[in-house]
């Protein structure tokens, strides 16, 4: 096997990705070495390549949707084998040893922001965006064979996002979920309400959007809060976009008990109507990744082709384009690398 490999190197903030030559990664105890057929970019990879979120030093190797072939296994490994297809989403390992650790919690986002040392794939140590990775097998999540791997790697974490914030808001069966913002997440997200059997309500100011809305399953599309209330309101707002001040719009449209589930990062202000938000019991919550059992069933509902990512596949040779057009908001809606 080779000793050398091509990354997608960030040399500096702001600077434009390079394809260089790196030292091939060792497989160390405990750790598979996977050859990297595909990695997405995230918009917080964009983030990072900014130096807006900073969690090590540049050059930077991202890459958090990455996804492959295990093709050497490090002592102790008993979970993979020589292979596997396997995808590597964010979190790849806890410390185990600090105080948030010692209550043995489900790895989540919520390890990330609160483990003293976590190990997080493409954030503080190399990511995905390479020909190959060696990373901890308990950081890794095992590919149905239906899944191709441009269709696996944004679901890694876009698609894991969006299903895990529906389980974890728990509408009951039958109830409205209403969706704002079509883009990277939203376009799953209304995917995954429908396979899972509710109404779904797509809120867009986009004129564009609302066809691709309807075919992408949604039952209604609306402008507003106003609107989503005549088309019969929501259980579940899912947030899905970068603008506070559309979610706090469309909430205007809820019912009673609902539950707002926060995604999508915005850097406006967010005000909330306080005497609806009382007076209708309504409940915020935060979400992202909650468990690596809801990133099995996202892998699922696109191996049984009811939710398919919309991607942009570009060879490692244009790794630059690629994210040049995800950082302008060029791609329809998920650009993925090939390596």
């Amino acid at each position: 096997m080779t000793t050398q490999m091509k990354a997608a190197v960030i040399p500096e903030a702001n600077a434009r990705w390079e394809l260089q030559e790196r030292d091939r990664p060792e497989v160390g105890p405990d750790q598979v070495l996977v050859r990297i057929h595909a990695c997405g970019i995230c918009g917080t990879d964009a983030w990072m390549a900014h130096g807006t979120l900073s969690f090590k030093e540049f050059p930077l190797v991202l890459g958090h949707e990455g996804v492959g072939e295990v093709v050497a296994v490090g002592e102790g490994v008993t979970t993979r084998e020589v292979g596997d297809r396997v995808g590597m989403p964010i979190i790849q390992k806890a410390c185990g040893r600090c105080d948030f650790c010692r209550g043995e919690h489900v790895k989540s986002f919520v390890t990330a922001s609160n483990c003293a040392s976590p190990t997080l794939t493409g954030v503080n140590v190399d990511g995905a965006h390479a020909e190959y990775l060696a990373v901890d097998a308990g950081g890794t999540v095992r590919l149905p064979d239906e899944v191709s791997y441009e269709l696996a790697a944004p679901t890694l974490c876009s698609g894991y996002t969006v299903w895990g914030a529906i389980r974890r808001a728990d509408v009951k069966l039958g109830g409205r979920v209403a969706v704002v913002g079509i883009g990277g997440l939203g376009h799953l997200a209304i995917q995954y309400a429908k396979a899972a059997g509710y109404h779904v309500t797509a809120v867009t100011h986009s004129p564009d959007k609302r066809d691709l809305a309807r075919q992408l399953g949604a039952d209604d599309v609306v402008s507003d809060g106003a609107g989503l209330l005549e088309a019969g309101g929501a259980d579940l707002l899912m947030h899905t976009n970068n603008s506070h001040a559309a979610v706090a719009d469309a909430m205007g449209g809820l019912n009673p008990w609902a539950t707002v589930a926060m995604m999508g990062i915005g850097f406006d202000e967010m005000t909330l109507p306080t005497l609806p938000l009382v007076s209708h019991s309504y409940r915020i919550i935060g979400s992202a990744h909650n468990g690596m059992e809801y990133l099995v069933e996202a892998l699922d509902f696109v191996a049984r082709g009811e939710v398919r990512p919309m991607v942009e596949v570009f060879p490692k040779e244009r790794v630059a384009e690629a994210y040049d057009r995800v950082d302008s908001g060029d791609v329809r809606f998920k650009a993925v690398v090939t390596y």
